[in-house]
């Protein structure tokens, strides 16, 4: 029997060169494959005009500048090279929409996501306050924002400089608005909330895409601008206004009533003859709004929107004898829904917050509503000066306030784990200190929310 043959033949040259390339072009397809599954490169969607060459030069500034927490400045000029740039009220800025633009394409690195950037502003006094415990109480309320911004990834700035010698008091409001959206061109909304208002629904986050055609955001009814003609028909203690050409004109228009300008006499007097429940003589910033709405209607308030379907900020008074219903409405949904009682991060609790959001349909917000209030106001308590309105009916709002503080303190335990920033408790007195019952009042209610 013959022995079988074990010769091989050999492979060609380019059978060989064929097998090669293909194993390297599979293995090509499977890295690219990888690496867009791990960078994801969304497209960004601030501004129709900044151009799609740019997003190369964003993953790379993204890369460079650890995560965009670090940025750079090119070197090509833009607004601030303007020698005639003012932060100042008093000197007017034109064509500021094409500016942000501009700044925007030298730093691509701010589109993903610019058109929902907040920047909240607050802030006080320069100096100390004379009510013994009114730096304290400005600090807890400081926290509570601070706490929220972080939670929701907002910035914030804290402002304690009077940026125009003669607008003090409720106008210093707008020259801080107005600088900051001069030093924020990277931020879609400067948000601004009195330095007395608290958050108190740290879940609830801003529904900014209802509020797309809209530049100016304030608490605010309607029928009580328009047909009661009342200065108290919106709040201008927290607003929220886009960073724009709008707005920048819009408060060149709402200054002009302030007490910088001589007709400030003037203005208090027309103020006071259209509305006549207003209770003081000299202008003041939340009537001046109103009055714009009311009679420049037909210019600016397209442009602003009254918010009344849940409180964007709530008047202390009409909230605190609510309180009790609201919690007890949401330990029931806490007890029905398990994964609400999971102890959580806290970067994930907004999460949290739209799983309840189903269990809650119907709840409706606002004065009539079962649901938290989302910025509790302390509108007239005054917690720096101790002066507080005499016009409140202080003895029973602070008999409301002292039943809520006994509820809450018996339901301590069953409150969620997201409204447990403030420790329990009454903040020492300082020996001696003689507090008026406002300012007890005061205390004892921000410290329970």
């Amino acid at each position: 029997m013959s022995k079988p043959s074990t010769s091989r033949s050999k492979p060609s040259f380019f059978s060989d060169l064929f097998v090669f390339l293909g194993g390297a072009m599979l293995a090509l397809l499977l890295v690219w494959t990888l690496f867009s599954y791990i960078n994801p490169n969304p497209k960004p969607s601030f501004y129709s005009s900044v151009s799609a060459n740019h997003e190369s030069r964003s993953t790379k500034c993204a890369v460079e500048n650890d995560g965009g927490r670090i940025h750079r400045d090119p070197p090509d000029p833009n607004f601030y090279d303007d020698p005639n740039l003012s932060y100042s009220i008093e000197k007017r800025i034109v064509g500021w929409d094409e500016k942000r633009r501009d700044w925007i394409r030298q730093h691509p690195e701010f589109l993903p996501g610019a058109g929902e950037r907040v920047l909240l502003l607050t802030g006080s006094q320069p100096s100390p306050c004379t009510n013994p415990i009114g730096d304290h109480l400005l600090l807890r309320f400081f926290k509570n924002k601070v706490d929220y911004c972080r939670i929701h990834g907002y910035d914030i700035f804290y402002n304690n400089a009077l940026l125009h010698p003669k607008m003090g008091s409720f106008w210093a409001k707008i020259p801080a608005v107005r600088a900051a959206m001069v030093a924020h061109p990277e931020a879609e909304w400067i948000w601004w909330v009195d330095s007395d208002a608290a958050f108190t629904d740290m879940e609830f986050r801003l529904p900014l895409a209802k509020y797309k055609d809209h530049n100016l955001i304030v608490h605010g009814w309607s029928n009580m601008v328009y047909e009661n003609k009342s200065w108290v028909s919106l709040n201008a203690g927290v607003f929220l206004m886009r960073n724009s050409q709008w707005s920048l004109d819009f408060m060149d228009v709402w200054a002009s009533m302030g007490p910088q300008t001589p007709e400030y006499d003037k203005w208090g007097k027309i103020q006071k003859s259209i509305f006549k429940d207003k209770l003081f003589p000299e202008s003041d910033d939340q009537t001046g709004l109103v009055y714009l709405l009311l009679m420049e209607r037909e210019k600016w308030a397209d442009r602003i929107y009254l918010e009344s379907e849940y409180y964007f900020e709530g008047y202390w008074v009409e909230i605190v004898g609510t309180l009790k219903n609201i919690s007890e409405k949401y330990v029931e949904v806490e007890r029905g829904v398990r994964r609400l009682r999971r102890r959580r991060a806290e970067k994930v609790s907004v999460e949290y917050g739209e799983v309840r959001e189903e269990h809650m349909k119907g709840w409706g917000g606002g004065r009539w509503g079962s649901r938290r209030p989302f910025i509790t106001h302390f509108t007239g308590c005054q917690p720096c000066s101790g002066d507080h309105n005499a016009m409140i009916s202080w003895t029973h709002a602070c008999r409301n306030c002292r039943l809520i503080i006994r509820r809450r303190k018996r339901n301590n335990s069953r409150f969620t784990s997201i409204q447990r920033y403030f420790r329990r408790g009454i903040v020492p007195y300082a020996p001696g200190v003689i507090m008026s019952t406002p300012q007890v009042c005061l205390n004892r209610a921000f410290i329970q929310i």
